[in-house]
């Protein structure tokens, strides 16, 4: 991997990483296209430019993250993460394999998209509107739906844990910012684990590789971050939704015609 296929990725994690379009899919592909999908560190990389992501969302929403005197909002995320954790842990090898196949990506871009299509009908009654207003209990419920995204990689955590407020009378933007406020605790968790994993892999060069790709992440994450809440409430999922499907369609296409997307 070299500092220019590093940015591509990072920018890549900083525009989809918040967005229903699955972030791990897209990194996924794009490194096979770029011929570097094989390499341990750029599967590495992949996860661990995630903290660039989650800073943006801590420094976006820092009132929030450092009012120690709300426990009740560290409780909450405590309580969510719990079931990713543990399934992130007991399906972590199933997690590496289907992302190398193209057939299983595709497919759950295509399902995901339709969802997205249909899912701004489904939920017209929201009653909840801010992060204060949600129980322990609706925080256990949303950590489950977190839970589908790590058992269908390019579902899309954000898309899981979104339509997962929702399902409990979240509003839109309440939905969006809890799975904000979520990616936090979960995706330093998978880092974490991913660096104890590879610590042998991080020689200088891939320690500067790792720097420069947070520190885009980071920058390009703020951007979205502050745009997607006003596009969701606005125009809803259904942009996603086509964009989705669309390139499931084109991954698809491109397998079934002969072109091998070598992710693994």
């Amino acid at each position: 991997m070299n500092y220019f296929e590093a940015i591509i990725l990072a920018i890549i994690e900083g525009l989809t990483e918040f967005l229903p379009v699955s972030s791990t899919g897209h990194m996924a592909i794009t490194s096979a296209l770029m011929g570097i999908g094989k390499d341990n560190f750029v599967k590495l990389f992949e996860v661990a430019i995630q903290l660039g992501a989650i800073l943006a969302v801590v420094v976006i929403y820092w009132k929030k993250f450092f009012n120690f005197s709300d426990w009740k909002f560290y409780l909450k995320l405590i309580i969510a993460v719990i079931p990713a954790l543990v399934f992130g842990f007991l399906l972590n090898d199933f997690i590496d394999n289907t992302l190398g196949n193209p057939i299983f990506i595709s497919a759950v871009l295509l399902i995901g998209g339709v969802i997205l299509l249909l899912v701004d009908k489904w939920f017209k009654n929201a009653t909840i509107d801010s992060e204060k207003e949600i129980t322990n209990a609706t925080a256990l419920k949303i950590g489950f739906f977190q839970v589908l995204a790590i058992a269908f990689p390019g579902l899309s955590r954000s898309a899981a844990t979104i339509l997962g407020g929702m399902s409990q009378k979240l509003t839109k933007s309440a939905a969006a910012e809890f799975s904000f406020f979520l990616a936090v605790p979960t995706m330093c968790a998978a880092t974490g684990y991913k660096l104890l994993k590879g610590y042998h892999l991080l020689n200088t060069e891939n320690i500067k590789l790792l720097l420069v790709g947070n520190i885009v992440a980071f920058i390009v994450a703020i951007i979205a971050i502050k745009s997607f809440i006003g596009f969701l409430t606005k125009h809803g999922f259904k942009v996603f939704g086509w964009y989705r499907i669309a390139l499931g369609i084109i991954i698809l296409a491109l397998f079934l015609s002969g072109y091998h997307i070598d992710i693994n």
